[in-house]
């Protein structure tokens, strides 16, 4: 394993990019038009392959980044590697026949990753929250953790941001990039200065004109603001940040008892599915899934510098 200390590493260097910024993947926001974007004024973009529902949707998004693809910018995959991802060996085979800069990997163990892209020369970033799993990456062999803390947006860390990064630094060789809590110039400067080599930066992007959303998602981002973040089991049943709208409000913040049984135990979903159908009616649709990623809008307390719904090429000049 390469022994490349922080200090020596920037994210401009590792991934050939002007600025030090890594769009975040987001689920159901992100797509190929933020990320080009994204490459033409000099960052670079990650996907969550997720956001495709085939093989060869993947494989389209992939050719088309490849395609468009500009010096100054990089673009990356997103890729749940643990058993829940049914798709993952097939979306992890797709980003190495048709080659992508750089794999962020979540929820599980990097290693067979590691293993594909080492060969191929792609880079792999491994999202953490503790020094724990830092390690661990880092003995695995992948080239930089992201440091995903109390301030992000999703399934965010417990741990503050710039105390995040000197656990980490202090810990592994390997460069850290820092997630969450930076909505401008400033914030970026601070996680740099604490030992970060770049950050990765998702809710301020979501009122893009190039996402993949709803214009009263993107608004939400406008209206609401760090206040208004609040934490929900509603969706996966692992906390998760979410706008506090009135229909949240209305909702709910925990689960109800068969949407916890139905996260205790994910092969009673196909059994749901099929009840569904037979009863003919909405009761037990409602009652399994009361809220969607589509209904409940995901983001993080950088909303707060979001004061309009702007381009991509807008929203990067708040951090150069």
């Amino acid at each position: 394993m390469e022994n490349t200390t922080s200090s020596t590493t920037t994210l401009t260097s590792l991934l050939g990019i002007k600025h030090p910024i890594i769009m975040a993947p987001m689920f159901l926001v992100s797509n190929v038009k933020m990320l080009v974007a994204g490459m033409e004024h000099g960052v670079a973009g990650c996907v969550p392959a997720l956001n495709y529902r085939t093989i060869s949707e993947l494989k389209e998004a992939i050719t088309a980044l490849k395609k468009a693809k500009v010096e100054g910018g990089a673009f990356g995959i997103n890729l749940i590697v643990n058993k829940s991802n049914i798709k993952y060996k097939d979306q992890l085979a797709a980003c190495c026949e048709l080659g992508v800069d750089f794999i962020i990997t979540s929820l599980g163990s990097p290693r067979h990753t590691i293993a594909q892209c080492k060969p191929k020369g792609i880079k792999v970033f491994c999202d953490v929250v503790d020094v724990k799993y830092a390690k661990i990456v880092e003995e695995l062999g992948c080239d930089a953790v992201i440091a995903v803390n109390n301030q992000a947006g999703g399934h965010r860390g417990n741990i503050a941001p710039t105390e995040l990064i000197q656990n980490l630094t202090d810990a592994v060789q390997i460069p850290v990039i820092s997630a969450g809590g930076v909505s401008d110039k400033n914030h970026l400067q601070t996680m740099l200065s604490a030992g970060a080599i770049g950050v990765s930066v998702g809710s301020p992007f979501i009122a893009s004109i190039e996402s993949g959303i709803s214009e009263e998602y993107k608004q939400a981002c406008v209206d609401y603001g760090a206040k208004d973040i609040i934490m929900t089991e509603k969706i996966s049943g692992t906390p998760c940040t979410v706008i506090n709208t009135p229909y949240v409000q209305n909702l709910g913040t925990k689960q109800n008892w068969f949407e916890a049984l139905l996260n205790k135990n994910k092969k009673l979903k196909k059994w749901v599915k099929m009840l569904r159908f037979m009863i003919g009616t909405n009761m037990v649709t409602k009652a399994a899934t009361s809220a969607t990623y589509k209904t409940v809008w995901v983001a993080g307390p950088t909303i707060e510098a979001t004061k309009k719904i702007a381009s991509v090429e807008h929203i990067i000049q708040r951090f150069i």
